[in-house]
């Protein structure tokens, strides 16, 4: 009996260790597989950019020439450098379609979120849904009466064609982002500006976009990689004066000769405004990601 008494408070004592370690164990595992998620995220986007700065001949080896010289070919190629096309006006053109169509959904957005969430209207989850519902519809389904549509009224060809479009792809989901966001909006404060006499608008500038901006940030990033990489009306829908950057990537893409340094190059410069929009605001679309998440 007493040799048994040490067995067990050994056991006893034992268990509580086994506990504690489980825990970081388990914490270790996903650090890992999260480490793993971000090398397999991160690794294309590296062999793009080593195989922009080589050569046609070297990027179209097989196997991958990963010590082959480095050169600015495929830059200067893509800049226009020796009589090529300039890409100065297809990235304008994204630019312009891309930020006033993300200014526009925020300022439809924003009204319809306050509604829909601070005063809620009847069956706000049916409107929710409906709202929703329209980004069900195949792109390509709508393609044809767009064109039609664009030819019969002269605005083939056009950026603003774009800005209207991209908005109204955006809106559905900014207004569902942005509700969630409205949500954690504190009433008291808006009680208190109705008090001091604020009328709506103000209330919307001044009360709630401040206090949700982290969600608008958040909402307006999304929208804008959104319209910024959009190609099938793009594609379809312009020509020469209102070609956008990613068609204008796609003609370095031929049935002849080597185009893999080039396009690698030009993907490269391309993404770069969505990165740096990105990396400028991660901090507010954390935030926001996080404000309209945990509840």
């Amino acid at each position: 009996m007493s040799a048994s008494a040490p067995t067990t408070g050994a056991r006893r004592t034992s268990a509580p260790v086994t506990r504690a370690r489980s825990p970081r164990t388990a914490n270790t595992l996903l650090g890992l597989l999260a480490w793993i998620c971000a090398i397999a995220f991160f690794l294309p986007v590296a062999w793009m950019a080593l195989t922009s700065f080589h050569s046609e001949a070297d990027a179209a080896t097989n196997p991958p020439s990963l010590g082959a010289p480095l050169t600015l070919d495929g830059y200067r190629e893509f800049f226009g450098v020796g009589g090529g096309a300039s890409p100065w006006p297809p990235l304008a053109n994204s630019v312009t379609a891309s930020v006033v169509s993300t200014l526009l959904v925020l300022l439809l957005a924003l009204p319809a979120a306050y509604a829909l969430s601070i005063r809620p209207v009847r069956k706000w989850t049916d409107v929710l849904f409906f709202f929703l519902s329209t980004k069900m519809l195949p792109v390509v389904a709508g393609l044809l009466p767009i064109y039609l549509f664009a030819k019969q009224t002269g605005l083939l060809d056009n950026v603003w064609l774009l800005v209207i479009l991209y908005a109204s792809m955006n809106l559905p989901i900014a207004v569902w982002m942005m509700q969630s966001f409205l949500r954690e909006v504190p009433v008291a404060l808006i009680e208190a500006a109705k008090v001091d006499g604020a009328r709506l608008p103000t209330v919307l500038a001044r009360v709630v976009a401040p206090v949700a901006a982290p969600g608008i940030a958040a909402t307006a990033l999304i929208c804008f990689i959104f319209s910024w990489n959009e190609l099938l009306f793009a594609r379809v829908l312009t020509g020469v004066v209102a070609e956008t950057a990613p068609v204008f990537l796609t003609g370095f893409i031929t049935s002849q000769g080597l185009f893999l340094a080039k396009v690698c190059a030009a993907s490269l410069v391309i993404s770069l405004p969505v990165l740096a929009a990105g990396f400028a605001a991660q901090d507010k679309l954390v935030q926001g990601l996080s404000l309209g998440a945990v509840k």
